[in-house]
This record gives C-alpha cells, structure tokens and sequence, in this order.
C-alpha cells in the first residue's frame, strides 16, 4: 500500500491539532492522562461531537461523516498524542455504534446512534467474567426470557468505566439446551447502568486509579427490544465488534508520551559525566524503540486501509494488537530501565521525573497485553485465520 497521505488528510491532521492546541490552551479540560482513552470529561466529547468528528468513519445514513477508517486513525493518532480527554465517547464511537450499525434493530439505531454522535450516552463493555477472560464462551451471566423481557443474572469484571458509563453493552447466556453449542447459546444485550439490580464495585489497580470495576447483576429486567442483533448470536458478533477494538491506533498510542519523555531525557541527561546521548549502547536502544513503533504505527494504518477497503481484518487486527501491545510493555521496561530509580517514583512524588509518566506506564504495563484479548489468544488467531494451521 502506498503509505502517503492525501493532500486532504494532510489538512485534516493540521485541522485536528489546531483544534487540540485551542481546547489545551483553555485550560479546563483533563488533557494529559495516559489511561487508554484519557480520562473523562462530556464537555471536551461535547466540543468532538460539535465539529462532527465522533462517528467520523460512520456511514451519512446513520449520522456519520462517511470518511475512511484512516481518516479516523489520523484524528485518533492526533488525540492520543495530546493526550486528549475522550472517554465519555471513546467506546461509543469505537464500537458500539459499529456495532449497532451491524446487528442493530431500527429501534436501538434510533435510540442510540444519536446519543452517541451527540456525547449524550457513555457506553461501558461487559464482557469478561471472573472465569471468562480469554475464552468468552465461558460466560455464565444469563439473560432468561419473561414475557417481554429478558432477567439478567451473573458478574463481569474488568469493565472499564462502568462507574460512569449511563449504557452497558452486556454479553449473557440466552439459550441452556446443552445439545447446542457454547458459541450458539449468547446474546447481545444493552442494559441502563442505572437499573435496579445493578450493583458496580470499583477495583483499584497499583496506580491507584480507579478505572475497572465488577458489576453484578441481580434479576435486573431489560425489554427484549434493547436484543442486539440476532438472539443466541452473540458471540459471532463479538468477535467482528473486537476487531473494531484491535485495529486501531489506541494500544499504540496511548504511551506516547513516554517515548517523548524517554527520547528528551536521555538528550538532556549525563550518567558518570558522560551525556546519555553519548552511550551507543543507549543510542541503539533509542532507536530500535523509535523503529519498532514506526513499524506498528504503518501496521495500523494499512489494517485501517482493509477497512477502508471493505474488508474484515480479522487476523490483520489480531496482528497489529500483538505488535502495538508488546510494544508498550517494551516502551515501559526500557524507559524505567534508563532512568532508574527516580523514573520509579509515582505520580505525585516531588522527585518525580516528569510527572511520574514513566512509573505509571510501568505500572500500567502487566494490562497491556491482556486487555481486549492476550497475545496467546490473539497468536491463536494470527495462526488459524492468518496461516491457516491449528484449530478445527
């Protein structure tokens, strides 16, 4: 593929970094967090819906702008590189409305397409199950039919902003015949964070941030309207939904500040009277790190370009989420490693060199490649989809 951007999309970069210098320089909005999607504010998502770029590669009959994927990706790479305050829209944009656009009735496009173009509903995905991780199948949250309705039942854990999220996309169990296979037997379910019989508990992580959490749900009813897609196929549409969360530019980018700060520190600083810079050792370091990331940072470009294309990247998404993943965990060692032990101290620490960033990635980093799918399960499907060995 040619690796060139269009005159337009050039522009277009220009237009999305003005825009971020503008709202920085205001200084009201969170801009600076490393979290994946920043951190949360609906009034910067407000200012996004206002120049039209949440649902930005979604069709104009649904209320998008109707540009590429790779359009997308070039406002993305822009935010992320700021820094930028997008979680209130994040997963909406991403791939709820994807999804509804997908598998969804009239009904829930009406109901929740608008929403989300408008920074008006906040999405949460409740996937994974205490035992239900790597493996969605194992699911036991269900979703039992009652006239009009479906009663859920059942735990998730590790969902991210489910404490601030209005809507839950909710993977459940709605068929129990054991004649039929696990992977017939889910269902898709959007569920008002604020029902009764929705208890949400946080767990804080080594940071001490508070971005995932365990939700329970007991006897919570939800209309049978609010079904995405087909019933008992959940689990087939979660696996095109995740590829929406695996092709893009997030797993890259959301430590790009630490590579900033690595690459400063390393031209301004001098071990045993020697510059840092001076070390070849260091040097070759350096550069293969800013190699790597230029190598991931294409590889999510051309997975945007298959979309672009009309095509489904299945093991294409797989592939950049393993190359963009290890290479944050990579990014954190190597930076803590160059530092040593002021690039340890916490956020907050007076001592801190800059602001903590490095120990927080650090701290961040065991997540990396666990979240949205481990590198063991995603090298599964590199092999069987990709190069067609393993498997049934």
């Amino acid at each position: 593929m040619d690796f060139k951007l269009t005159e337009k999309q050039q522009q277009f970069r220009e237009e999305v970094r003005d825009f971020l210098k503008a709202e920085m320089a205001r200084g009201i909005y969170p801009f600076g967090s490393i979290h994946l999607a920043g951190a949360l504010s609906r009034e910067f998502s407000k200012e996004v819906s206002r120049k039209g770029w949440i649902g930005l590669a979604w069709p104009k009959e649904h209320g998008g702008q109707g540009l590429g994927y790779t359009d997308r990706i070039i406002m993305l790479e822009e935010m992320f590189r700021m820094a930028a305050p997008m979680a209130y829209h994040y997963m909406g944009d991403r791939q709820v409305g994807p999804g509804l656009i997908h598998f969804g009735s009239d009904f829930l496009k009406r109901e929740f397409l608008p929403k989300i173009l408008n920074a008006d509903a906040c999405f949460a995905l409740l996937f994974s199950e205490p035992e239900a991780g790597s493996d969605l199948a194992n699911c036991k949250t269900t979703a039992v039919e009652e006239g009009d309705h479906f009663i859920i039942n059942g735990q998730k854990i590790w969902t991210s902003g489910g404490h601030y999220a209005e809507c839950g996309w909710v993977l459940a169990r709605t068929n129990f015949d054991p004649s039929i296979s696990k992977y017939n037997s889910f269902s898709e379910i959007i569920v008002d964070m604020k029902s009764p019989g929705v208890t949400i508990r946080p767990i804080i992580n080594m940071v001490g941030a508070h971005s995932f959490n365990e939700v329970f749900f007991d006897n919570v009813k939800v209309g049978k309207g609010y079904l995405v897609g087909k019933k008992d196929n959940g689990f087939r549409q979660i696996m095109t939904n995740l590829d929406y969360e695996r092709a893009g530019i997030d797993r890259l980018m959301q430590n790009y500040r630490v590579k900033e700060v690595l690459l400063e520190y390393v031209k301004t600083n001098k071990r045993n009277g020697r510059p840092l810079s001076g070390d070849t050792l260091i040097r070759d370091t350096v550069a293969k790190i800013e190699v790597e990331y230029e190598v991931a940072r294409l590889f999510v470009y051309y997975v945007a370009s298959l979309l672009d294309q009309g095509k489904i990247p299945s093991f294409e998404a797989a592939m950049g989420k393993t190359i963009c993943t290890l290479f944050e965990a990579k990014l954190a060692d190597v930076a803590t490693t160059l530092m040593g032990l002021p690039g340890l101290l916490m956020p907050g620490s007076p001592e801190a060199l800059f602001d903590g960033v490095v120990c927080e990635s650090y701290l961040w980093s065991p997540s990396y490649t666990l979240q949205g799918g481990t590198v063991e399960v995603l090298k599964n499907i590199i092999a069987q989809r990709g190069l067609k060995i393993g498997g049934k």
